[in-house]
């Protein structure tokens, strides 16, 4: 009897995995759900209108006038005392953070099949959550890549000399990626989407963006408007994606007015 029901479970668990799977997947592609739909991609709207025309402003003015200033300033490239910075700037590494998510995800969906009860919905909850962190990341990274090969700004001291102004459009080489730094944007996408999921936690979330754009100016790995760049990069697509999620009620609730808050129990 013993074999026979965990013969029965195996089989229950297998069964049930495909299915879990293609709801999580239908929540995130389904229609969206009119309440206050309207109110929130107006203030949407506005948000993104006032982050990336307002936000290109004040990159050109650093380019014009702090860019070669600053980085003259830092210390030589590869310096053996800015061992801190090189270890504190892997945590803005897309790389490293999308697959601690993508490992997240992958584990509550192998676990939520097994699980019952309030464990179940709990881990459901958490499925929502990663997912919100993942693609946030991964499509603001998406969007850095698509406008660094299409700017084509030179890293400090390409050519020689500090020039803030040193284009090479549809290059596609890794000296000419400066624009916008993929740290930053990795950094304020996932800032953007933690504060999203705990707004209590918004402060701590403002220090780790600061420390990774701190380190990406004293390794002379970016400009000052590169990393303000990712920045905009970053957060503009993070709302975007919170707004996707919040229309569909996946963790969110929308007040009258287009707020967007957080509310997982709703899934």
């Amino acid at each position: 009897m013993t074999a026979d029901a965990g013969g029965e479970g195996a089989g229950s668990y297998l069964r049930d995995l495909p299915v879990q799977t293609g709801r999580a997947l239908g929540r995130l592609a389904r229609a969206p759900i009119p309440a206050h739909r309207a109110a929130a991609r107006r203030r949407l709207q506005r948000q993104l209108a006032l982050l990336l025309g307002g936000g290109a402003l004040i990159v050109v003015a650093l380019m014009i006038a702090v860019d070669v200033p600053v980085i003259t300033m830092m210390p030589t490239r590869g310096a053996p005392q800015l061992w801190w910075a090189r270890i504190l700037t892997e945590f803005g590494k897309a790389a490293y953070v999308l697959w601690i998510l993508a490992g997240a995800l992958l584990v509550v969906l192998f676990v939520l099949p097994a699980s019952r009860g309030a464990w179940r919905l709990r881990l459901a909850v958490w499925q929502t959550r990663i997912a919100l962190m993942f693609f946030s990341v991964a499509l603001a990274n998406l969007a850095g890549e698509l406008l660094k090969a299409l700017v084509g700004r030179g890293r400090p001291f390409v050519g020689g000399k500090a020039d803030a102004f040193h284009f090479a459009p549809l290059s596609l080489s890794e000296a000419y990626a400066s624009l916008p730094s993929g740290h930053a944007t990795t950094a304020a996408a996932l800032a953007v989407a933690v504060a999203a999921i705990w707004p209590r936690l918004g402060g701590v979330v403002v220090v780790y963006v600061l420390v990774i754009l701190a380190t990406r100016l004293v390794l002379v790995a970016h400009h000052p408007s590169d990393v303000l760049a990712g920045v905009i990069v970053g957060v503009s697509v993070a709302l975007a994606v919170r707004h996707w999620f919040a229309v569909r009620r996946l963790g969110f609730e929308i007040s009258p007015d287009g707020r967007v808050s957080p509310a997982f129990s709703a899934l």
